[in-house]
């Protein structure tokens, strides 16, 4: 059986916890469109960010 050479440190403990106490990523409704959407991040649907329009639409040329 494998035995631990040396004791783990409460640090290196709490490291390895850590991804325990993420939770999932919360969600809200877009304003303009009602898709939901990340907070802080841009609506990939219509590519507008806090009311202005960030990404271009490409046409279907």
């Amino acid at each position: 059986m494998a035995v631990p050479k040396r004791k783990t440190t409460r640090m290196k403990r709490g490291f390895r916890r850590s991804a325990d106490a993420l939770k999932a990523p919360s969600y809200i409704e877009d304003k303009d469109s009602g898709e939901l959407r990340r907070p802080h991040h841009i609506d990939l649907k219509t590519g507008r960010y806090r009311g202005r329009q960030i990404l271009v639409q490409k046409s279907d040329d």
